[in-house]
């Protein structure tokens, strides 16, 4: 036996001091990470610190906004020089504004997509700089199920997750063309009971609340941390996921017209709003919420996951005999009506031999 010892696997965590990215970071560090950490809020790193050293983990912790590239950059680097590389980097951090479209400025707009989907683009550009001349690592992309099902009051957050979809695919034919082993892969997610409910910036009349069912932290990052594992193209969580992304590459123009009559209301609880709370979309709400939201009561603590290549295949194969159990029985029955029609001619012809 060789005497080299293996080195500890480390992970960069992008939007880890609360909600789904902290959940990852304990994920991460549970298997026994290193577990490098970015977020703007001081308060919810130093939980986030806590988390992954009593879970066992290594943690480095990075106080930046992912919309600042050299300083996602520079965190890399840092984190590679300690640790010996980066071997997985999970792109998580988000803003979103609840508004209608008309009330949502420009600079909010940009706002939004510096951090959701810029945000993805460095830390993605910053991995890369690392895993590429490795010739190994994988890039995690945190996305949803409003990648390919936008919804009306979050223009902002769907437009920027759609995007993030089409800069992935862009990169994953550019490393295939290198013949890099460098690995992609796009988490899509249902709703979450997360603390971004009450610090998103909004103009709605009610608290905000996510879309039902709503499922646990916890239960996104187990799906999260297999997918760094396994590398799928993407992975679906959660059936409402998969009836939202399906359900729009169907019938599209029905969707739009549900959400117009059903939509607004979804995202919005029966309480009313607090007036001029404070939001995170340019500066952090530096307290330390945890991992989870106020919707603990309604959370779910598991979820199923899927491959889409595997979910379009159970389709394909339930569509294939709809189709053949129609075929066969129009066959049956137009070999049913040719024997009708044939003792029919049979008998006529008798009755015209009697004549």
């Amino acid at each position: 036996m060789s005497g080299r010892v293996s080195r500890t696997r480390t992970v960069m965590v992008a939007g880890a001091s609360a909600g789904v990215g902290r959940a990852i970071a304990h994920e991460f560090a549970r298997h026994g990470w290193n577990v490098g950490l970015i977020a703007r809020g001081e308060a919810g790193l130093a939980g986030t610190i806590r988390d992954v050293e009593r879970a066992g983990g290594r943690p480095m912790a990075f106080c930046a906004d992912v919309a600042d590239a050299d300083a996602v950059a520079q965190a890399a680097d840092e984190l590679a020089d300690r640790f010996g590389g980066i071997d997985v980097w999970v792109n998580n951090a988000m803003v979103t504004i609840y508004a209608p479209v008309q009330e949502t400025s420009p600079e909010e707009f940009r706002r939004a997509t510096e951090v959701t989907y810029l945000g993805q683009v460095h830390g993605t550009l910053a991995a890369l700089r690392h895993m590429v001349p490795a010739d190994r690592g994988t890039i995690v992309h945190i996305g949803s199920a409003l990648a390919y099902r936008s919804i009306p009051l979050q223009a902002s957050y769907c437009a920027a997750k759609a995007a993030v979809r089409g800069f992935v695919d862009s990169l994953r034919s550019e490393l295939l063309h290198d013949r890099s082993r460098v690995r992609l892969t796009m988490v899509q997610l249902p709703a979450v009971n997360t603390p971004q409910f009450d610090w998103a910036r909004s103009r709605l009349p009610r608290k905000l609340e996510p879309v039902p069912p709503i499922y646990q932290p916890e239960a996104i990052a187990r799906h999260v941390y297999r997918a760094a594992l396994d590398a799928p193209r993407e992975l679906w969580i959660g059936a409402p996921a998969w009836k939202a992304i399906l359900g729009t590459m169907l019938v599209p123009g029905w969707i739009d017209g549900y959400l117009a009559r059903h939509g607004y209301r979804g995202e919005m609880t029966d309480v009313q709003a607090q007036k001029n709370r404070p939001d995170n979309l340019y500066e952090p709400v530096d307290t330390d919420p945890g991992a989870h939201g106020r919707f603990d009561r309604r959370a779910r603590p598991s979820v199923a996951a899927a491959d889409p290549r595997w979910l379009k295949f159970g389709i394909a194969a339930a569509l294939g005999v709809v189709a053949g159990t129609m075929l066969f029985a129009t066959e049956a029955q137009g070999r049913a009506e040719g024997r009708s029609e044939g003792r029919s001619e049979g008998r006529a012809e008798r009755r015209r031999l009697r004549r």
